[in-house]
Parts: structure tokens; C-alpha cells; sequence
């Protein structure tokens, strides 16, 4: 979740994931952006910066309402439940750590396999 496309720090962040893109999917992982911006302006930003990931327009809120407010960055598995949430601005080398952990753990029971 961040704030709104054009704004400096999204922009380093969003760089930074686009940049760690191929280490993301290695992990099995997708890259989402989420912002209460609606989809022409993420559609232009996307162009602009030639962006690779989805970006999701939340202009009503309902995923801010389900996830909270704020800079926040969640790794989600497939089944629906958060496995890792860090607040603020995302650091790709510990979400990359966390995935790297949970890709070795049973999604039953959290037991390394």
C-alpha cells in the first residue's frame, strides 16, 4: 500500500521492486502496488516508468479498510493469509529473506519441510 503515484518516495520504491522484479518471481513471488489513485493516473505512471507489475486503484478504500493505513508491504500467500507485514518504506532484502523462509515452511504448519 502506499500513498499516490508520482511521488518521490514511491517512485524509489517502486524502482527498487521493479529492479528486484526477476528475484521476486524466482521465489514465486508477485509484485502488486496498491493506491488510492485511480486507474488513468497509475495507467500514465506505469507508462511513464516503465513498470512491469500490476498497480491496483483502491479509489474507494476497501483494501486500506482491510489492510490499514499507511506505507505498508505484506507478503500474502495463496491461500489469503499474512505471513509477513513490514511498516513503512518496504526493504526488498527482508522481504527477499522472508520469502526465501517461508518458501521452505509448510503453509499448514508453518514446519520447515
Amino acid at each position: 500500500l502506499y500513498f499516490a503515484a508520482f511521488t518521490p518516495v514511491w517512485k524509489e520504491e517502486l524502482f527498487a521492486f521493479q529492479n528486484d522484479l526477476e528475484k521476486f518471481e524466482k521465489l514465486n513471488a508477485q509484485v502488486v502496488g496498491v493506491s488510492g489513485d485511480n486507474l488513468e493516473t497509475l495507467e500514465k505512471f506505469k507508462f511513464q516508468y516503465a513498470i512491469s507489475f500490476p498497480l491496483i486503484a483502491d479509489t474507494k478504500k476497501k483494501i486500506r479498510k482491510s489492510y490499514g493505513r499507511g506505507r505498508r508491504t505484506y507478503l500474502i500467500d495463496k491461500t489469503g493469509i499474512v505471513r509477513f507485514k513490514q511498516k513503512g518504506v518496504p526493504k526488498n532484502e527482508i522481504l527477499l529473506q522472508e520469502l526465501q523462509k517461508l518458501k521452505q515452511e509448510n503453509p499448514w504448519t508453518g514446519k520447515k519441510i
